[in-house]
């Protein structure tokens, strides 16, 4: 029964719940690490874990050096499963309902300075084919906020040129429309008339976004594009995708939209997660302040 709950929860949060390919990776190997550990302790059903079993298990992983960040996702992958494996096999899910999570580090997410975002952009000012399609993808992240799973995910009709507007598929299959300005509409008019018809080369699919071989972009072929453009912006810093969502909801904040107005663009079910954003606002405030005023 294990191994048939465990095929049937990936199948779940990759179909049901449409959960990114890269959540669905992290999930997957949480819940086969836990497997793992069952069966070094010799239990050999879900029913038998107990809580005292789940507190070993996080006493575990603390020892082994994981931050308190990754044993929270880990803990969430786990509960996931067994509410899960609950519902569908009647497998008792206390020990991990019950389990609480470590203390959150104070840590703020990464994001880029507007005159950053722009160097970025320049580095796909080209007219070839690929930095046509370059450009319209990171427009159209720094226009909407999306997730790349979100992004790579649009067909051609989620987007309306003519209102500037696209409709996106988020989290457990929740729909939302994100408006975009005129920038990132002069890159997908450009990129739709004259990129992605000759990198097609002949294919016949609705993606709206597509790599060299005309196939759909994955979220792997986007983490590529940005780093390839990070090189050539000449930016000295780690990227990866969610900075540029960052971004666009910090540069909103920084320059006076609302918090629920930005928690309804990123798809966010609750406040708390968007608030954070208020935290880098805040702290690029007190920098600036520190670094200017005379009696700082």
């Amino acid at each position: 029964m294990t191994k048939e709950a465990f095929a049937a929860y990936i199948s779940y949060i990759r179909l049901e719940k449409n959960f990114s390919s890269f959540t669905v990776s992290e999930y997957e190997r949480d819940v086969v690490e836990f497997f793992a550990f069952m069966d070094a302790e010799g239990i050999s059903t879900l029913s038998d874990v107990t809580y005292p079993v789940a507190r070993l298990y996080v006493t575990k992983l603390y020892d082994n050096g994981f931050s308190r960040t990754t044993i929270s996702r880990k803990i969430s992958s786990l509960r996931s499963f067994y509410k899960f494996a609950n519902a569908r096999y009647g497998v008792n899910d206390n020990a991990f309902r019950l389990l609480h999570h470590p203390k959150k580090e104070e840590r703020l997410p990464a994001f880029f300075y507007e005159e950053e975002m722009g160097e970025l952009l320049a580095a796909c000012d080209l007219d070839d084919k690929k930095s046509l399609r370059d450009r319209a993808l990171l427009e159209l992240l720094y226009a909407t906020g999306m997730r790349v799973s979100e992004l790579v995910a649009l067909k051609i009709r989620d987007i309306d040129l003519s209102l500037g507007i696209v409709l996106v598929m988020g989290k457990g299959r929740k729909e939302r429309y994100i408006p975009f300005g005129s920038f990132a509409l002069s890159a997908l008019e450009t990129y739709l008339a004259d990129g992605r018809p000759l990198l097609m080369k002949n294919r016949q699919h609705e993606a709206l976004f597509v790599n060299m071989r005309g196939e759909p972009l994955t979220d792997r072929g986007v983490r590529h594009v940005l780093n390839e453009l990070m090189k050539r912006a000449s930016l000295h810093t780690k990227i990866h995708p969610h900075m540029i969502r960052h971004s666009f909801a910090t540069h909103l904040l920084a320059n006076g939209a609302d918090m629920r107005t930005v928690q309804e663009l990123l798809g966010h079910s609750h406040i708390s997660s968007t608030q954070v954003y208020t935290h880098i606002t805040k702290e690029h405030l007190r920098k600036t302040y520190m670094n200017t005023h005379p009696r700082a």
